[in-house]
């Protein structure tokens, strides 16, 4: 007959309680990520931008091609004075849905 405090299987209901909130850290961590990400990359999304403009190119195109590939679908463009005013979405890791976004100004004179 087993003791009332026989530890065998310890570890193991330890381990089934602890995987949830490692896994709660592990997404906590990864939507960091992406946010920092998101902020380290708008500036020059919008430097690319108002580099594309100023020579009549394609600022949205611009502007998607200087953020790495998970932000590209959150990129929006609009034109502001003589520059551009770029906006890009932080998706919610493993979503669609975008939980913010960050967004950044770059201006250059027409070379046309």
């Amino acid at each position: 007959m087993p003791r009332l405090r026989d530890p065998s299987g310890q570890a193991s209901v330890e381990l089934i309680a602890v995987v949830p909130l490692l896994a709660l850290v592990v997404g906590a961590l990864w939507q960091a990520v992406l946010a920092g990400e998101a902020v380290w990359s708008v500036a020059g999304a919008a430097r690319a931008a108002a580099r594309a403009q100023a020579v009549g190119g394609d600022a949205l195109s611009a502007a998607r091609g200087a953020v790495p590939g998970v932000l590209r679908a959150g990129v929006r463009v609009s034109p502001a004075g003589d520059g551009v005013h770029v906006r890009v979405g932080v998706p919610l890791a493993g979503t669609h849905a975008t939980v913010g976004t960050f967004d950044a100004r770059a201006a250059l004179p027409s070379q046309r």
